[in-house]
């Protein structure tokens, strides 16, 4: 595999962008807890037209070290706006860097950005060789299936090829699909098949066994997992074989309470205010799923203040 490659081990487990989720407070408490070999920050919006193309919100995630190697993911739609912003991305410490080809949502899809991307094949070959050599580890994209049909991701492949990609993660959904319906891992293993290039399959991994369907059918080059991960904050070590692989719901409800107290230190220190702290708490709990424990998450997420959550974060357990 290249050098440049973020990870240097031969199946990466990745830790997926999730806007509003993965902060630097959460991606430091999953390299603690659960180990990715590479973890992705939340996409850093480009500003169009601006002498400062990156937020100083935005440098403060990208210049964050969380104790594994690290992408920055930049969403935009003009080349030169997108490359102002990789300059600016490098030069506060960013290595690796990856352009959203996915983000299913209105604001950025309205705007030629993100998954909208994927209707303008040659603005895409535009952009990716203007951000290719300023670089200096991995140029990588995420991706949809396509726009509005799962076939449209195949007239890419030889533009990543072409632009010097390094490697590429697919969610096999379309952008107007958003999460609705299944990964269709049929376009995942079709891709794999079609491109030389490292492929990281993305999309419903939520347990040890899906990944391992997911690895088998695809072949993929690693796995990247988002709300899985969110759910179940051992899922990259279970996926290794050093955590159960189908833990006890008492287990997980330890794990889970043991997380968001490890969570809380640092959002303590990030953001402003009880309300504030509990907002973001709250908006990672929600993502929890233990079977059998169904109320107690919602009474966890109904709590006004910080003690009467972690009071019911710690009754999980007993429940």
């Amino acid at each position: 595999m290249p050098s440049s490659l973020p990870w240097d081990c031969d199946f990466p487990l990745i830790l997926a962008p999730m806007q509003g989720l993965t902060n630097r407070g959460m991606r430091r408490v999953m390299v603690e807890t659960s180990r990715p070999d590479v973890v992705f920050t939340e996409f850093v919006r480009v500003r169009p037209g601006s002498n400062r193309p990156v937020a100083p919100s935005d440098l403060a995630e990208i210049a964050f070290d969380p104790g594994a190697p690290q992408v920055v993911q930049l969403i935009g739609r003009r080349a030169e706006d997108l490359a102002a912003a990789a300059r600016t991305a490098v030069a506060a410490g960013a290595v690796h860097i990856n352009l959203n080809l996915g983000c299913p949502f209105g604001r950025m899809t309205a705007n030629s950005g993100g998954g909208a991307l994927l209707r303008e094949p040659e603005e895409v070959r535009e952009i990716l060789a203007a951000l290719r050599p300023l670089v200096p580890g991995s140029l990588s994209v995420k991706t949809r299936a396509g726009f509005d049909d799962p076939g449209e991701i195949f007239a890419f492949l030889d533009i990543f090829a072409d632009t010097g990609v390094d490697f590429m993660v697919i969610h096999p959904r379309t952008v107007t699909q958003r999460y609705r319906g299944g990964a269709d891992h049929r376009i995942t293993a079709r891709v794999v098949a079609e491109t030389e290039m490292p492929v990281i399959a993305n999309g419903d991994i939520r347990t040890a066994a899906d990944a391992a369907r997911v690895r088998e059918f695809c072949r993929p080059a690693g796995l990247m997992l988002g709300r899985g991960a969110l759910s179940d904050s051992l899922l990259f070590e279970r996926i290794r074989g050093r955590a159960a692989a189908v833990p006890a719901s008492i287990e997980r409800a330890l794990e889970a309470a043991a997380f968001l107290r490890r969570l809380h230190r640092e959002y303590a220190e990030m953001f402003c205010g009880e309300r504030q702290v509990l907002t973001k708490l709250k908006a990672a709990a929600s993502h929890i799923e233990i079977d059998g424990l169904e109320r107690p998450l919602r009474k966890l997420l109904r709590t006004g203040n910080l003690s009467t959550f972690f009071a019911a974060a710690e009754q999980l357990a007993a429940d």
